[in-house]
């Protein structure tokens, strides 16, 4: 199914993300300095990248083929965790942009809560991705029949114009090298 090795190279961009926010987040523990632009811009990749072009696929289109085609226990089961997962990640987002506001207006407790949130959903999203690639992705693989295997490789193409593929990769890859380029030259 190339819907599923689509997802997975989405997957790659989303890990290498995960550790630019560590080692912000480590920079941020070591030094107690909030390099502001390089959280914002993570969170900018999380909701836009990951979250509104990647898991709009994955949740509008294969998790929803999933569930119908595969019966509730899989709808009720593995699906709900992963879509439970995804809104534990929103909420670790949420808080962090929020604790790099009040850290922005001089609240230097809210630096904690910045390393916290930003540790906490890039541990969620190593143990996630993990699961989808090894096991939801490869039961979809290996369950689904090859007309929906074919239908949901073309809802994907279909929603290549609906996100804008080009103009979303090419924006948010960008943002993630200058990022990598950033971390890649801290002392940490």
């Amino acid at each position: 199914m190339k819907a599923v090795k689509v997802l997975m190279d989405e997957h790659q961009n989303i890990l290498r993300m995960l550790k630019v926010i560590r080692k912000l987040s480590l920079q941020t523990f070591e030094t107690k300095e909030v390099y502001y632009k390089g959280y914002y811009d993570a969170i900018d990749f999380i909701r836009n990248y990951a979250d509104k072009f990647h898991h709009g696929k994955e949740e509008d289109i294969l998790f929803d083929k999933m569930s119908s085609e595969l019966g509730t226990a899989i709808k009720q089961g593995p699906i709900f965790g992963m879509l439970a997962e995804h809104d534990l990640g929103r909420l670790f987002v949420k808080t962090l942009e929020e604790a790099l506001d009040a850290a922005k207006q001089g609240s230097e407790e809210a630096k904690l809560d910045i390393v916290a949130n930003a540790i906490a959903y890039t541990d969620l999203l190593y143990r996630h991705i993990d699961k989808e690639d090894t096991a939801i992705f490869t039961f979809a693989d290996n369950s689904l029949d090859s007309d929906m295997h074919q239908e949901i490789d073309n809802l994907f193409e279909a929603a290549k114009e609906r996100l804008d593929s080009e103009a979303t990769e090419k924006k948010y890859v960008g943002m993630l090298e200058d990022l990598e380029k950033y971390v890649d030259n801290l002392d940490v």
